[in-house]
């Protein structure tokens, strides 16, 4: 699934591409995974922003597209054989392209998330001034979740997946089964630290395109974080730290990579 990395790629590469322009026609087949779209006609794009793992477009009169990218949901520059929607635009067009079908997109009154209340619920953007530590350090301790469950569920950090979640624990050396409230202010530093280092230069790269190459940059590019995983997808490849195999359990419902020996 596209996390902060790669929503903010994507949100980077559209901006030269959407601000100012006019949307004339968009197309799509299903109304209830594309709602209320045909508001956007005639609106013109005020501004490309992100929140956690949402693309936000604000829209002239007082409109906003919201869209996630799902799992395998990313934007185009041509169409492909899996678009969903295509949007055109005054000048051009862009394509929604979604293989598997879990990303949605909402036009909604700008700020409005009633229908979408995960955007309401969202934890600070971890790369930004509002993302401090003694607000995270008091998340961490409150709480009896695995540290891996706590990352991945948006509200210490928003933003962070799998992918992310795993590397941040690799660097800052901490298990992904430790719970919370187990971890001292030392070690919880650690990783609050190893999370703005390890999304910024996600960011920096271009987020991560895996082996299946279901995220690319909207021309097509791949990212080129995935040459610095340390552990995600990486099971039973030597642990870079100290050569130790990399593992792979279940953690909060999700497939976890870390390292048994250097992961304390």
């Amino acid at each position: 699934m596209p996390e902060l990395p790669e929503v903010e790629t994507t949100r980077r590469r559209l901006e030269a591409l959407l601000l100012g322009r006019r949307f004339l026609e968009i197309r799509h087949g299903d109304l209830r995974r594309y709602r209320h779209t045909e508001k956007a006609l005639g609106r013109r794009v005020e501004g490309l922003l992100r929140r956690g793992k949402f693309l936000l477009f604000p829209l002239s009169g007082g409109l906003e597209m919201v869209v996630h990218l799902g799992m395998t949901g990313g934007f185009r520059l041509e169409p492909t054989p899996h678009t969903r929607v295509a949007f055109r635009l005054d000048q051009g067009a862009v394509f929604f392209h979604d293989p598997r079908r879990f990303g949605r997109i909402w036009v909604v009154e700008r700020g409005d998330y009633r229908e979408i209340p995960l955007l309401s619920r969202l934890g600070p953007e971890p790369l930004s001034e509002a993302f401090r530590f003694p607000e995270f350090w008091e998340g961490l301790r409150r709480s009896a979740k695995p540290l891996k469950g706590l990352l991945l569920d948006q509200r210490l950090a928003a933003g962070v997946g799998n992918i992310y979640a795993d590397e941040a624990l690799f660097r800052a050396r901490l298990s992904p089964f430790r719970r919370g409230r187990e971890v001292n202010p030392e070690e919880a530093q650690r990783l609050f630290q190893a999370l703005r280092e390890v999304l910024g230069e996600a960011v920096a790269l271009g987020g991560s395109t895996l082996s299946d190459r279901t995220y690319q940059q909207p021309d097509g590019l791949p990212g080129g974080f995935q040459a610095r995983h340390a552990v995600y997808g990486r099971q039973g490849l030597p642990c870079p730290r100290c050569g130790t195999p990399v593992a792979r359990a279940v953690v909060a419902g999700r497939g976890t990579h870390f390292c048994p020996r250097c992961q304390t």
